[in-house]
């Protein structure tokens, strides 16, 4: 039986299903529900159109109405609609995929394992780095460093890796054998007179020091995703992944990338590691690998991993690890299209194109007097909002709530984050026109949370 979408159950059931939502107030509202897509717009039960400046969650690169992706999806479900990977089987839509992204990886990788989301990939990349150690005859090297304002998931080990207490609280974690480093955003965590490479060093030492703390021979991976996702869209800050990286390599400490959100063009490379100068032992990828037309994700492990994992499983006897649809044959069908259609269309030569247009709309709303920091790169990026751009005091979340409402009201759907900045993430398909609408819908959605702050008194005048 259908549900109306107005009905005191369609709003329990969406407030429940839906995470980041506070129920009580959401049982009260009722959710927005929208029903069709065409391009970089989707359109609610009430007819009216938006221009999706998220991409959904950071994941519908290729728009809301791709036919290719459908067709893919039809045909591969009148060939083959499922098949699993257990007990040496496969099928040729995963198989083509995984050798599609060994050849797209930005150093060279030896493994692919297919999972269904972000957070299922990360959970099974602690699984492996476990095994890993276990398999070199290292049980004690099992800890795994994140970042704080980190986001990796919200599954028990991925959740325990995002670096946010709002995803732990009442959750019991993080859970033993993950730990939290400094947070890399440097307007708000770096110290008066300290440039960013300063701040940077910094990092790097006290992400030493942690390790040298811990023991190094306890210390098995450190995780981070190029730019800060749910943290507000943060790019890193200047020489800092170069710093770490020589500290893990000291310690023996794998690098782990986490591109669910930077992989496939976004910041106007293929990877986020290409743009920053990253050389992962493993990379997790997702969302935009299928343009999230189906739900797959993918763990990449280099032979330096992978190698000690084959030969610990066949003592074992078994690898004893997966999913009933990790490498689904539509999913990878999908997935494939979806990396077909990047080359065909250079995706990527889009973006670089097409990205200073959103450099300098970001840079003109630095000036707005809502704005402390405008940051960015490629097609992701955000605006973070202040009471006082010099002390860089942010508002309550009610601010950037107030914000994310005005934006919905000018037909721009986008997403608060960490409770102070807006954040934009758009179909990478988005013209010329269609960015310089959606920053202009993002200007008069700031021009009106300064008048509500001022006529509530919420900022000095």
């Amino acid at each position: 039986m259908a549900v109306a979408p107005n009905s005191p159950h369609a709003r329990d059931i969406a407030s429940f299903m839906h995470p980041f939502t506070n129920l009580a107030e959401h049982e009260k509202t009722g959710p927005l529900i929208l029903e069709e897509g065409d391009g970089i717009y989707v359109k609610d039960t009430e007819g009216k159109s938006y221009i999706e400046g998220l991409a959904g969650l950071w994941c519908t690169s290729l728009g809301f109405n791709n036919e290719r992706l459908v067709q893919a999806a039809a045909t591969q479900m009148r060939k083959l609609p499922y098949y699993h990977s257990f007990f040496a089987r496969s099928n040729l839509p995963a198989i083509n995929l995984a050798e599609k992204l060994l050849a797209l990886a930005p150093v060279p990788m030896s493994k692919v394992w297919f999972a269904n989301s972000g957070s299922e990939a990360n959970d099974h990349m602690v699984k492996f780095v476990w095994y890993h150690n276990n398999a070199l005859g290292r049980p004690e090297k099992k800890k795994i460093i994140a970042r704080l304002g980190g986001y990796h998931g919200i599954a028990v080990s991925s959740g325990s890796l995002t670096g946010m207490p709002l995803m732990h609280q009442g959750f019991d974690l993080p859970i033993r054998n993950i730990l939290h480093t400094g947070n890399p955003h440097y307007y708000h965590h770096g110290e008066e007179g300290e440039t960013e490479e300063d701040f940077a060093t910094r990092r790097a030492a006290e992400l030493e020091q942690m390790i040298l703390d811990e023991g190094p021979e306890t210390v098995a991976a450190f995780i981070a995703e190029p730019v800060l996702g749910a943290q507000g869209a943060v790019p890193p800050p200047a020489t800092y992944f170069e710093k770490v990286q020589a500290v893990l390599k000291k310690y023996d400490v794998l690098m782990v990338a986490d591109e669910v959100i930077c992989g496939f063009h976004r910041t106007g490379n293929t990877f986020g590691c290409q743009t920053y100068g990253i050389e992962p032992d493993i990379m997790v990828v997702a969302k935009q690998l299928s343009s999230a037309y189906m739900p797959i994700s993918a763990v990449i492990l280099n032979e330096k991993v992978y190698g000690p994992i084959r030969d610990f499983s066949d003592e074992n006897g078994i690898l004893a690890t997966g999913f009933t649809y990790s490498g689904h044959p539509v999913a990878a069908a999908v997935a494939n299209e979806t990396l077909k259609i990047y080359d065909e269309m250079d995706i990527g030569g889009h973006v670089r194109e097409i990205s200073p247009i959103a450099a300098e709309r970001l840079a003109k709303l630095a000036d707005h007097p809502l704005v402390g920091e405008a940051r960015g790169v490629g097609l992701i990026g955000a605006v973070e909002l202040v009471k006082d751009k010099e002390t860089k005091e942010n508002f309550d979340p009610d601010v950037a709530m107030f914000c994310a409402d005005a934006c919905r009201a000018h037909g721009l759907l986008l997403r608060p984050c960490a409770g102070v900045s807006i954040a934009y993430c758009p179909p990478l398909i988005i013209t010329a026109d269609q960015l310089n609408e959606m920053f202009n819908r993002l200007e008069g959605a700031l021009d009106d949370t300064f008048a509500h702050v001022r006529e509530n008194g919420l900022m000095e005048s």
